[in-house]
């Protein structure tokens, strides 16, 4: 049985298909330069259909499309064939979370926004667990316990030798929530200092005190790919995680995170806070 296409084939195929609508080609253009029929065209830019490097240069040149890094960066997309980590749970857990995994994965910087949960890359196993067992209805133990391990690998791109720039906007309230009650919060906290002070992380904390806030309270990421055109957004509902990347939504919430940084208190300012909140518990 043919397996859903994951997220990261769906973005080749709609990078596919924009260029095209923007071109003004049809399907039946595009099926007679790949001497495919305009079903497979059809399933190709769904994602369901995989491409190779070489039809989506074919598009791209017969599309008019002359950003070469653009194009590279599409072609590099549609070349890779390694399954990464993250396969080991397919059939286990959602395959949105893993859509998230493959995302980071390949991310060349991720930046995110969090308000009421600390930064899932920075959980600890005893918070992580804690978040998870908040659910409703609530989890089994084994899907628990799954999705904490997941998350714990995940965090390996951070580590060596990926070390993935990283840059984290929390609000304080997020400080404050205690999820597993007030040691594993300390700890966690103190756990968040310590990884501060890595050089490819910086957190920054965003005052009570700031007025309002921007958006519906989502928890955002902001995966930022080889080249702007292929950045992504990702954002936590409750269904489940949405993935964003229409230039007019990618602009939208990088004007997020830019209120983020202009409102959020320098790294040193964030670190002193995060460990008085720590200490108050």
């Amino acid at each position: 049985m043919r397996r859903a296409p994951t997220e990261r084939q769906q973005r080749v195929g709609a990078e596919l298909r924009r260029l095209r609508l923007a071109a003004g080609a049809s399907t039946q253009y595009a099926a007679g330069l790949l001497s495919l029929d305009r079903a497979k065209v059809s399933n190709m830019e769904a994602g369901t259909r995989i491409t190779s490097p070489e039809r989506v240069r074919t598009l791209a040149s017969n599309y008019d499309c002359c950003d070469g890094s653009y194009i590279d960066a599409l072609a590099a997309m549609a070349e890779e064939t390694e399954s990464g980590w993250w396969e080991q749970y397919r059939g286990t857990l959602p395959s949105g979370l893993l859509d998230i995994a493959e995302l980071e994965w390949h991310a060349k910087r991720l930046v995110t926004g969090q308000i009421v949960h600390l930064p899932g890359l920075l959980h600890t196993e005893e918070y992580a667990r804690a978040v998870f067992d908040s659910g409703l209805p609530p989890m089994s133990r084994l899907e628990v316990e799954l999705r904490v391990k997941h998350r714990m690998d995940r965090q390996r791109v951070l580590d060596e030798p990926v070390s993935l720039p990283y840059v984290g906007y929390i609000h304080e309230a997020a400080l404050r929530m205690q999820f597993g009650g007030r040691e594993v919060t300390r700890q966690q906290l103190e756990h968040l200092q310590v990884m501060s002070e890595r050089d490819n992380i910086t957190l920054r904390i965003i005052p009570a005190s700031s007025a309002g806030f921007p958006g519906a309270g989502h928890a955002l990421l902001y995966a930022e790919g080889p080249v702007p055109q292929l950045d992504t957004v990702q954002l936590d509902s409750t269904h489940g995680p949405e993935f964003l990347y229409a230039e007019a939504q990618l602009a939208k919430f990088r004007a997020h995170l830019d209120w983020m940084d202009a409102h959020s208190l320098s790294p040193d300012e964030s670190r002193k806070l995060m460990l008085a909140v720590a200490r108050e518990l």
